[in-house]
């Protein structure tokens, strides 16, 4: 009992200035389970049978990513612990200078670690039941659901999963404590308050050396990740520029860490104005010793930079996207002529298709879905309904004219083989103009190239360049313009268009049939007609030609289709992306925060000795606040300069979901930073402040 009363008082002392311990037990608790807590929300929503299989699969990745995010917050308690730990050297020497045992100090750790992990459980459960209220509105919303049938939701799922993961995390925590009190001598435990860390000054000539190979690295994988990341021939090739980046990151933070009290002290007069002095030594110091914890910050940091980056420019973009690419109810594209391209490179019809199969294929989509009994003309409206071309032996190579062998060795998987796709400009403006984008006007013997995929501008407009020419039946047709024009034709949720030519509706082209694309509007329908409508659409999409080689030559997709895809691409990848950013985030803030407020425990007496020396208080607040917003500041800054490359390569692979909300997606994060880095930047300095204040 009185080992217990003991721990409580302890409890109660240090809840004020270790107020963030507290606060990042809670707020792990709070955040783990309302995303764990998005299984029961999103049963409840009425949405269709394609949707609950996106949101099922979404469900599961949360699952995975549960279990990261289990270890990362594991560590950072442990981390944490090991601060609690060495603040309470002195404390625990005075209790085995009065007789007490380690078993009996074990105990009081014990006790403590269980009241603990019971008030942050109990106050983080019930904030974040609260707030995966909010939640329930936001998935709603995302998923388009019904909100009229909204009630409060509890998960016990998720409180299971909360309860189970963080008994284990605290049970390690106690198994630490245990060891770490068997491990201490008295001797060391009474004089741990006046060691202070200490500045290791090493070889000037190594460190620079050391820094210019970590420069020279980070410079080689930034370059890796965005100019030269066409020249990746295989996925493995990323690892190569992210080891560099890691081990980069620590060679010039190991590097710095010793030169920049050096450097600082160099220019005396700022050196010695005011307290700099002492600033900059505790600065160096900390840096010094930190070097591993600094390095895993700032990887950290630049992890969320670029997750929450990325989850919400592909949020905001592919919504965009349902706006711009998708304007129609309906597309049905079927493949033309097949009979006449049996020879053709690389086709693969003839061998799975039968001669019924091939005179199928000379007829329009409006014919073939009238042999299903369907007339298009009783549900369809606002029809447009015109042809692609493809056009033997002109292909990618041959439209690149003399670029070729340098793409060719640029682009080595480039498939340079492949098909140039062709259509009138008479067809492309009508279809310009339903997209809301420009339309254009072209001589007899001039083409456009048209495309929305910007990784092969590089490629197209090295052959417009070199003002290449078409021949079609001994006919040139020139470039207008040297450069991509902005377009597509298929809607979709991405840019996907890699190359579209545009020629005069002069052109014959009747017998070189690709594709014909009819898009439509819905008339007025009845639940029934559209649900027939519904079965008809799946069922060509189930036998579409680009999916199963048993041709059915024709597919279709709808806008509610397309609709549904992206939200639940976007809904899964916003979802993890900021599951793993405000964590990432937390956990590099509370870090650094743990530290800081450890560190002003041990130096309250280097604080007192400056008062002695005539300090006030406000040069003392000054030399605080400056102090901590500089070792704050060191590991953001160095991972927003890991993220301009970052994002630029995440941007890269995820091109075809667009770039067009970048910029807002980079001010939403810049919030959350502010919000919670900064947070815990001024929650850090107030309770140093405290600590360290005159009693």
């Amino acid at each position: 009992m009185m080992l217990f009363k003991l721990s409580f008082q302890n409890i109660k002392k240090s809840f004020k200035d270790y107020a963030i311990y507290f606060f990042t037990l809670i707020l792990g608790v709070a955040i783990f389970y309302v995303f764990n807590a998005l299984e029961s929300q999103t049963v409840l929503l009425n949405v269709s049978s394609q949707t609950k299989d996106i949101i099922e699969l979404m469900m599961n990745m949360m699952s995975m990513v549960s279990v990261f995010i289990a270890f990362v917050l594991g560590f950072l308690i442990i981390y944490a612990s090991r601060f609690l730990m060495k603040r309470r050297h002195k404390e625990f020497g005075v209790y085995m200078t009065l007789g007490m045992s380690k078993g009996h100090i074990s105990k009081i750790l014990l006790f403590e670690t269980i009241c603990i992990g019971i008030i942050s459980l109990i106050v983080g459960l019930f904030l974040g039941v609260m707030a995966s209220q909010v939640m329930s509105v936001f998935v709603a919303n995302m998923f388009e659901a019904d909100m009229t049938k909204f009630t409060f939701v509890f998960s016990h799922t998720a409180l299971i999963k909360t309860l189970i993961y963080f008994s284990i995390m605290y049970l390690c925590v106690m198994v630490f404590n245990t060891i770490s009190v068997s491990k201490c001598k008295l001797i060391d435990l009474l004089s741990s308050a006046k060691k202070s860390e200490k500045v290791t000054l090493r070889n000037p000539f190594l460190c620079m050396f050391v820094f210019l190979i970590g420069l020279g690295s980070l410079i080689f994988a930034y370059y890796k990740v965005t100019i030269g990341v066409d020249t990746m021939q295989n996925a493995q090739e990323i690892f190569l520029p992210i080891i560099l980046g890691i081990v980069s990151t620590f060679l010039i933070i190991w590097s710095v860490s010793s030169v920049m009290l050096r450097i600082v002290q160099s220019f005396k007069k700022y050196y010695f104005h005011h307290l700099n002095s002492f600033t900059v030594r505790q600065i160096s110091s900390k840096i010094n010793t930190t070097v591993i914890s600094m390095s895993v910050i700032t990887i950290m940091l630049f992890v969320t930079i670029c997750v929450l980056s990325s989850a919400l420019s592909i949020k905001n973009s592919m919504t965009y996207n349902l706006k711009t690419l998708a304007p129609m109810d309906i597309q049905i594209v079927k493949r033309m002529d097949l009979d006449h391209k049996k020879n053709l490179s690389g086709n693969f019809y003839s061998d799975y298709m039968s001669e019924n199969d091939f005179i199928d294929t000379k007829l329009s989509i409006v014919d073939s879905l009238k042999q299903a009994n369907f007339d298009s003309s009783k549900y369809f409206q606002d029809v447009y309904d015109f042809y692609t071309y493809e056009i033997p032996d002109v292909t990618i190579e041959t439209t690149l004219g003399n670029a070729y062998p340098s793409m060719k060795e640029k682009y080595p998987y480039m498939q340079f083989k492949t098909l140039e796709r062709f259509v009138h400009l008479s067809d492309y403006n009508r279809l310009a103009e339903l997209y809301h984008k420009p339309t254009f006007s072209l001589e007899d013997h001039e083409y456009i190239l048209v495309a929305d995929y910007t990784s092969v501008f590089d490629i197209r407009e090295a052959g417009l360049f070199e003002n290449t020419p078409i021949v079609i039946d001994g006919i040139s047709y020139y470039p207008k313009y040297q450069e991509c024009q902005d377009g597509f034709l298929e809607m979709s949720s991405g840019h996907i268009n890699t190359g579209l030519f545009v020629l005069p509706d002069s052109v014959n082209l009747e017998d070189y049939r690709g594709e014909n694309i009819l898009l439509a509007n819905y008339k007025a329908l009845t639940d029934e007609e559209k649900e027939y409508i519904e079965s008809l659409v799946d069922g060509l999409s189930k036998n579409a030609y680009f999916t199963s080689l048993k041709q059915s030559k024709i597919n279709a997709t709808t806008k509610i289709s397309i609709y549904e895809n992206s939200i639940g691409l976007s809904a899964m990848v916003t979802f993890i992306g900021l599951y793993l950013g405000i964590i990432f985030l937390i956990s590099s803030a509370a870090i650094l925060a743990l530290k800081e407020v450890s560190e002003s425990t041990d130096n309250k007496l280097r604080y007192q000795m400056l008062r002695k020396l005539g300090c006030d208080e406000k040069m003392i607040r000054q030399a605080l606040f400056r102090q901590i917003g500089l070792f704050f500041l060191f590991p953001l800054l160095f991972a927003m300069i890991h993220s301009i490359f970052g994002i630029q390569f995440c941007n890269y692979i995820l091109e075809t979901f667009g770039t067009e909300k970048l910029l807002a997606s980079i001010v939403m994060t810049a919030c959350f930073l502010v919000f919670i880095y900064g947070g815990y930047f001024l929650l850090t300095y107030y309770c140093s402040r405290n600590i360290i204040k005159e009693r």
